[in-house]
């Protein structure tokens, strides 16, 4: 087995905690990584780590050696990373993380547009809403929507993350188009939880409008809330951007199109010190030119 593939299976069991999830995360069985463990501990001649049929720990000697592994890894890896910086094409693998529904519903869509760019790059897309700390997890860039309290980490703005009211045509025709945002409190709605029983808050101008929704349904996933919408179960107040493509289509009407939601930021991040090689470049660029404008409003956009 190759020495340096082996710390790689070491250093990823350590990450992760055991061998069947380290299995996981390489793609090989846990008896593989199992073997690659114990190549280096006859290689070393010492244990490296302490196995129960429960739970397994780092020696002494291993606490040592992992951080070793890990310095050799970064080092091969800035070396690789050096090699591509020399060339012009983007290739080789990029690991993004982005909140689930974003990713899911606006991300993965756009990134044919991205694959024409570059189609050397292999794309591991991780989607999820925990902030997940993309130095020691390994990714190149993150897509964050809200506050960034994590000053190690550069920023670029993207467009805002604004809210929109909609319903279906179907429900509009049975419960009637409320003609001001104070009458949104006589219609059943569907709420994104676990924010779903905070106020909504609309203004224009001067006048402001605070409703307390008459929740019908909650639950815990923006697709869900837009399919429920469509399905005409209530009125939804969810991210424009998501719902644009339904509104152009005709399964959602926008209500209240010139009142005021609340926004939240929405930002790509990267490391400070992490190298700019084609692939990184090529990925910020897109995303800043496919998320940083302004967004059109969803009702003077073309049909697709």
């Amino acid at each position: 087995m190759g020495l340096f593939r082996s710390m790689q299976v070491f250093v990823t069991t350590v990450q992760e905690g055991s061998m069947s999830a380290a299995s996981g995360k390489l793609g090989i069985s846990p008896a593989m990584v199992g073997q690659h463990v114990a190549a280096l501990e006859e290689r070393l001649g010492t244990r490296l780590l302490n196995r129960t049929t429960r739970r397994q720990s780092l020696t002494d000697f291993g606490k040592s050696y992992v951080e070793q592994c890990r310095d050799i890894l970064e080092r091969v890896a800035i070396a690789d990373q050096d090699a591509e910086a020399s060339q012009t094409k983007p290739r080789g693998l990029l690991k993004v993380t982005a909140p689930a529904t974003f990713g899911a519903e606006v991300l993965m869509p756009a990134l044919q547009r991205y694959r024409e760019i570059a189609p050397e790059v292999m794309l591991d897309i991780t989607l999820t809403d925990r902030n997940v700390d993309i130095v020691e997890e390994g990714f190149d860039i993150a897509i964050r929507i809200g506050d960034l309290p994590d000053s190690r980490l550069i920023a670029r703005q993207l467009a805002p993350y604004r809210m929109m009211i909609c319903a279906s045509p179907d429900y509009l025709a049975r419960h009637g188009n409320p003609a001001h945002p104070s009458a949104l409190s006589g219609h059943e709605t569907v709420g994104f939880t676990p924010a779903a029983r905070s106020p909504w808050r609309l203004s224009k101008g001067k006048d402001e409008v605070e409703v307390a929704p008459r929740l019908s349904i909650t639950v815990n996933s923006g697709q869900a809330v837009r399919m429920a919408a469509r399905a005409g179960l209530g009125v939804v107040m969810q991210p424009a951007i998501l719902l644009a493509s339904d509104i152009r289509a005709g399964l959602l009407v926008q209500l209240f199109p010139d009142w005021h939601l609340r926004e939240r930021p929405m930002s790509l991040v990267y490391h400070r010190d992490r190298r700019m090689t084609p692939r990184v470049r090529s990925i910020i660029s897109f995303v800043v030119a496919e998320f940083g404008a302004e967004p059109e409003s969803p009702a003077n956009r073309p049909a697709e």
